[in-house]
């Protein structure tokens, strides 16, 4: 971050840093006074000069300032909601964050860019009944703080009725803007999911290539949720939504998926040792290749009867020589390699068919991945390093009543019966994008968090798998309709519900694990512990946020104004505010997540220093309104760390000081 975002308490300004990427990329393509040059990058793209060059590109109403508005920093903040937390002391990362999305994703920006493993998104449909978030409005008309819904009781959204005209346009602009945050919050080995309907999942495709890559794709799966099919359409009754899946870069891959009942009873062979396993052929199956098409893949096998022990080469003259042969008799090839049978000897099966009277060969697949010796055989299984059991790929078609929309409303109704909510998702849906995306200790973020399951699916999982998966919620406070039976029951706002169905989760999780302890007395097993924290998009703490610089005067006279707004507005709002939110917001916006520990360290002896610690970078902070002499000489040893105070305590002697000792470590707000 610049200091001028640091001064003014602003969320990365993405739309600076790409520009200055390009500028040390490439700086022919600005002029003397550092500007962009638009001939210059005309030049790149059309070297003959020609003033208009047709190209495939994907266009509608409002892109350009949809792309806009996600770059553009927001002043807002999140604030943490103590009150509608839920055992916040084991959140251990667990978020629920009640606000408008695209402002949340940029106050989450800092602080979680590239930390994200896994995304899950459930948006508006765009049926025509949905509602899009309002993102066009002009600030010297309406307020900031109002629009975004940190001073009322709910966020303005929109009827997106098809007669509107711009129909498609405004779904896209609201998707497009968030999905560009979305990217920059992911890790490099991170993934996407997105459930969506037909109304737009040739769209969401579209601005999904634009945003992550076409080379990224993973893949477009239907999903069967509604065997009896909805009544919306004349001619065809729909019974699936689909889940768009692609990763950050195009080395992603997906985890496999825990075994079913079905695919574990194949595994009904027990070894000397007990671990059971299934046998698979050796020999390629499928399409007709031939020995000359793989000629590397065809050998002989040799079988010793007596020592029922395998070789490559004729050791006794009882040795069997086996070829690969297809079901006609004529040459085939192997599975494997002569390398890879070499060291898979010992868990070759060779088996005479009297139907054809000749050798053939299996090999046997254990059905614990960790086993010495074991090897991947089938296409369809993969196997994962440090797992007890072997996982199954993804098919590219996913089916099951534990998918419907039937047992996600029931789901739903076993935690909240006094309440009602239109299409949540089944979690055992989500948790089969979980098992894929995420390992046991990974970060999900679900930032259209509706009813709430993903947040559940995690918890659940966890408890299940004894994993520590972190999840992020964020909710929109959309206010319920007053007619509704959600709002006769107590729930003013969406987010309400998302809190509210987590809360009693984990109310329900406590009574069951209560009740089982009893017989945990002789296990060294803890009785399961979890919950979140609610935080709230707000306001800025810092009175400077409301600081307009003067577009007549220069960048450092609008710097001497903002200081001088600082030392008027400021001089008394650390001894009337909380200073756990003060904390909160300064490390967040300086790259910390919000699930940081704080511990004082007692090496001070002048000043109030915090050392900070999240799961990725630590740091020194201090709040005091002075810093002393003292603390300078004890900040010695620390001057390899990150050290954070406020510019007013900061004399022009300390200031020269302390940046002598610490350089770019020092950070000065």
């Amino acid at each position: 971050m610049t200091n001028n975002n640091i001064r003014m308490m602003q969320t990365p300004d993405l739309n600076k840093e790409r520009l200055e990427k390009l500028k040390s990329l490439f700086p022919d393509l600005f002029t003397i006074e550092g500007k962009l040059n638009p001939d210059e990058l005309k030049k790149i793209i059309d070297p003959e000069l020609v003033k208009e060059t047709e190209r495939f590109e994907f266009k509608w109403f409002g892109k350009s300032e949809a792309k806009r508005l996600a770059f553009t920093p927001s002043k807002a903040t999140l604030f943490f909601d103590e009150e509608r937390s839920v055992n916040p002391e084991y959140a251990d990362g667990n978020m629920i964050v009640e606000g408008e999305n695209l402002e949340t994703l940029k106050c989450l920006l800092a602080g979680y860019r590239d930390r994200v493993k896994c995304i899950y998104i459930d948006p508006p449909y765009n049926t025509g009944k949905d509602f899009v978030y309002s993102d066009r409005w002009d600030e010297s008309k309406e307020n900031y703080w109002e629009h975004i819904g940190v001073t009322e009781d709910g966020v303005k959204v929109d009827t997106n009725a098809e007669s509107s005209g711009r129909f498609h346009s405004n779904w896209l602009n609201m998707m497009y803007s968030r999905l560009l945050l979305a990217r920059q919050l992911l890790r490099e080995d991170g993934v996407i999911f997105i459930s969506i309907d037909d109304n737009e999942v040739h769209n969401l495709c579209r601005i999904m290539e634009e945003v992550f890559g076409p080379e990224n794709r993973i893949a477009l799966i239907p999903v069967v949720n509604n065997l009896k099919g909805r009544n919306d359409k004349i001619n065809v009754a729909t019974c699936h939504e689909y889940v768009v899946i692609y990763g950050r870069t195009e080395d992603v891959e997906l985890f496999g998926l825990p075994l079913t009942y079905e695919q574990k009873e194949e595994y009904s062979n027990k070894d000397d040792k007990g671990e059971m396993y299934a046998l698979r052929d050796l020999r390629k199956r499928g399409r007709p290749d031939r020995r000359e098409d793989r000629p590397n893949m065809y050998f002989p096998i040799y079988f010793n009867p007596i020592t029922k022990q395998c070789t490559l080469e004729r050791k006794n003259k009882e040795d069997v020589e086996i070829y690969p042969k297809r079901g006609d008799g004529s040459d085939g090839r192997w599975r494997w390699g002569k390398e890879r049978v070499a060291v898979s000897l010992t868990i070759l099966e060779p088996r005479f068919s009297k139907k054809n009277e000749r050798w053939d060969i299996d090999h046997r697949v254990y059905l614990r991945s960790a086993v010495a010796g074991e090897l991947a055989g089938e296409d369809d299984l993969d196997i994962d390093e440090g797992q007890d059991e072997r996982k199954s790929k993804s098919k590219s078609f996913w089916i099951g009543a534990e998918f419907s929309t039937d047992i996600a409303r029931r789901e739903f109704k076993q935690i909240l019966p006094d309440c009602e909510y239109d299409y949540p998702k089944a979690i055992s849906f989500i948790q089969r994008c979980l098992q894929l995306g995420l390992e046991c200790n990974d970060l999900i973020l679900d930032f259209f968090g509706g009813s709430g399951t993903t947040a559940q699916a995690v918890m659940e999982l966890n408890r299940t798998d004894s994993g520590s998966r972190k999840f992020i919620l964020v909710q929109i406070p959309e206010t319920i309709d007053e007619k509704s039976e959600a709002y006769k029951a107590g729930y003013k706002k969406i987010s309400d519900i998302t809190i509210e169905r987590n809360k009693r989760v984990i109310q329900r999780i406590e009574k069951e694990e209560s009740e089982k302890q009893p017989s945990l007395l002789d296990s060294d097993k803890k009785p399961f512990k979890t919950g979140f924290k609610v935080y709230k998009l707000a306001k800025s703490n810092f009175p400077r946020v409301e600081f307009a610089p003067d577009p007549a005067k220069t960048e450092e006279e609008n710097l001497a104004l903002l200081n001088k707004y600082i030392d008027e507005k400021e001089a008394m709002f650390l001894a009337v505010i909380d200073e756990k939110n003060i904390f909160d917001e300064v490390l967040l916006k300086n790259g910390f997540m919000l699930n940081y520990s704080k511990t004082k360290d007692e090496g001070f002896s002048k000043n109030n220093v915090y050392r900070i610690t999240d799961d990725y970078k630590e740091c020194l902070i201090c709040m005091d309104i002075a810093i002393n002499k003292e603390t300078l000489k004890e900040l010695e040893p620390f001057k390899e760390k990150i050290f954070i105070c406020l510019e007013r305590a900061l004399d022009t002697t300390m200031k020269w000081n302390l940046k002598h000792l610490l350089g770019d470590k020092l950070i000065a707000f």
